[in-house]
């Protein structure tokens, strides 16, 4: 039987070193593998390269790295919502490579599928498309993107079994599934950690082959990014 479990988030990310490209799945404050992010900061490791959707927010998330300077670029689409990044990308401590949110996933699956690179419409004349090559299709023209190239990517799902078998919940089925297989060695973590057979294969959103280690998480904060009320008349 393939088993793909490790004991704890130590195991997990054995190998990650100083100056890696990290994937890391989340979108806002939704499917953040935090324990992976907590384990990373205890790690002290540096100069790194973060591929994500967004930069968390002051404390949460991919924040905390920014808050102990371990960031070195941010790839992103969204940055909307943290202090510091903003400070730190400001100052010039920070570098920044801002994506349009579909081609960021495009990239992902790029990789995920073993493509090289591809086609976009997304960025043609605009400063996104500076220094890369574009071409006419049907009238229309497109911008090249080449395929993210990552070591490691950090996912979180909801449920997993020991194959690696992985099932998300809710908003949190966003950039995860996209970035599993997507670098050398995708660790997910998950909130629970079922025996190989307990998933329906119906459900299961990304089989095991995308995965090389699961483990299953502790203490998930579930947080809301903005809370709207409404004020009684």
């Amino acid at each position: 039987m393939i088993r793909k479990t490790v004991a704890n988030v130590e195991e997990a990310l054995e190998g990650v070193q100083d100056s890696m490209t990290l994937m890391l799945g989340g979108f806002g404050l939704c499917g953040i593998p935090e324990n992976a992010i907590t384990e990373l900061v205890r790690l002290g490791v540096t100069d790194l390269i973060c591929i994500s959707n967004n930069a968390g927010v002051d404390d949460f998330g991919l924040g905390l790295l920014l808050q102990k300077r371990q960031v070195k670029k941010m790839i992103s689409s969204y940055v909307g919502e943290n202090d510091e990044f903003e400070r730190q990308m400001l100052s010039g401590e920070l570098e920044v490579e801002l994506t349009p949110q579909g081609t960021l996933a495009e990239k992902c699956k790029a990789a995920q599928a073993g493509f090289p690179a591809f086609y976009t419409p997304a960025g043609y004349g605009t400063e996104v498309a500076e220094g890369k090559e574009t071409r006419e299709f049907n009238g229309k023209m497109y911008v090249l993107e080449e395929a993210f190239k990552a070591d490691f990517s950090f996912v979180k799902a909801w449920k997993g079994d020991a194959a690696g078998n992985l099932v998300f919940k809710g908003t949190a089925r966003n950039f995860n599934p996209c970035m599993c297989g997507a670098a050398k060695i995708t660790v997910a973590e998950v909130e629970e950690l079922v025996p190989v057979g307990t998933l329906d294969p119906n459900q299961i959103h990304v089989p095991g082959i995308f995965v090389q280690r699961i483990f299953e998480g502790k203490a998930y904060e579930k947080r809301i990014e903005q809370r709207t009320v409404q004020s009684r008349a």
